[in-house]
């Protein structure tokens, strides 16, 4: 028989799944965040969730110190490589300072993210690490402000880590890389080799670590004089397929273009397929670049020139520091280096 809401203190797993009319399993998955579920299912779990005071029993328990201190880190999309790798530092990490890691995927909801943010303000999660670009708007400096001063509130801590930073005040822990660095770098190096037209296969126009690797992309030729010719700037999402089709655009179009610079390792290597489709030999005909220095980087043939971000550490820096911090201490804001790995995909322009 599924409890009261007024015994919620002997409620369990079973009584969430009964309420739910789910399985225990699917109410751990949506608890655990990490498994795909429909919205339907998830909203009536969190509804019994709420209704049972669920969630503040598992409260109770993690401020008696019964079970393993939790951390999360909740990103939208775990399939990406650069990704993986960060959440491979935070999970190494956490477990070398005793705690368990928890990954949420959000597949971009926002919802799911608050709601996921919310169970761990709960349960007195040690920290919330969010991964990831967005876009930096009022409504996404207002939404993650709320969630930092809650999860404060219960003695946790908001690490952003490759995200926007807030306003000064917020009770937050900021981890970036230099990004806009680590393009400028790049493309300085392509534009070294003497080529001046470099097509760039940017992502989303809204997306903050899109933006911050175009402007480097701009402030590299600004710094030798040259103005970027604004049609060899495309925009696309950070995927193989996205560089594939930009590229296979781009040659249509039949644009002017010496060098590519991708915005990421995974649109580079889509944008060589699409090159070597062409009958184009890289570097002899258009040099490469991308940008991460994902694993896969150095077996493409050529090998990618590309930036080196070091995403381990990220993912472990974002729980040595969280867990470090002293409530009431100041916010901390730190940065991390970048830098590019030459291989054999850029070369000099072709001669005419």
């Amino acid at each position: 028989m599924t409890r009261k809401s007024g015994d919620a203190s002997r409620s369990t797993i079973r009584d969430v799944a009964a309420r739910a009319g789910v399985s225990a399993s699917t109410v751990s998955r949506v608890l655990g965040g990490a498994y795909p579920v429909s919205a339907a299912t998830r909203g009536r779990v969190m509804r019994a969730v709420r209704e049972l005071d669920y969630v503040a029993d598992a409260r109770a328990k993690a401020i008696a110190g019964v079970g393993t201190p939790t951390l999360a880190f909740v990103l939208e999309d775990i399939t990406g490589p650069s990704f993986a790798h960060m959440a491979h530092g935070v999970e190494r990490e956490a477990t070398r300072l005793g705690h368990l890691c928890l990954v949420c995927s959000t597949e971009g909801d926002v919802r799911h993210e608050l709601e996921f943010v919310e169970m761990m303000r709960a349960q007195r999660a040690a920290a919330v690490i969010l991964v990831g670009g967005t876009a930096d708007t009022p409504e996404y400096r207002e939404r993650t402000h709320r969630m930092a001063d809650s999860l404060a509130s219960a003695g946790s801590r908001l690490v952003l880590c490759g995200r926007p930073p807030l306003d000064p005040g917020a009770p937050v822990t900021v981890i970036e890389y230099d990004n806009e660095g680590g393009a400028h770098t790049l493309v300085a190096h392509v534009l070294a080799q003497g080529h001046r037209r470099v097509l760039f296969l940017g992502g989303r126009a809204d997306h903050t670590t899109a933006l911050g690797r175009e402007r480097g992309y701009l402030a590299a030729h600004r710094a030798r004089g040259l103005t970027p010719d604004p049609s060899l700037v495309l925009h696309g999402d950070f995927t193989r397929d996205a560089g594939h089709r930009l590229m296979q655009q781009a040659l249509k179009d039949d644009l002017d273009f010496t060098a590519v610079v991708a915005a990421t390792d995974m649109v580079a290597a889509g944008a060589l397929t699409a090159l070597h489709e062409a009958g184009l030999k890289v570097p002899d005909d258009v040099s490469l670049a991308g940008y991460d220095d994902i694993p896969f980087a150095r077996d493409l043939h050529p090998a990618l020139t590309t930036v080196h971000v070091p995403y381990e550490e990220l993912g472990r820096l974002a729980v040595r520091t969280a867990l470090e911090h002293t409530p009431g201490a100041p916010d901390e804001h730190l940065l991390l280096g970048t830098h590019v790995v030459v291989r054999d995909s850029v070369g000099p322009p072709p001669a005419h």
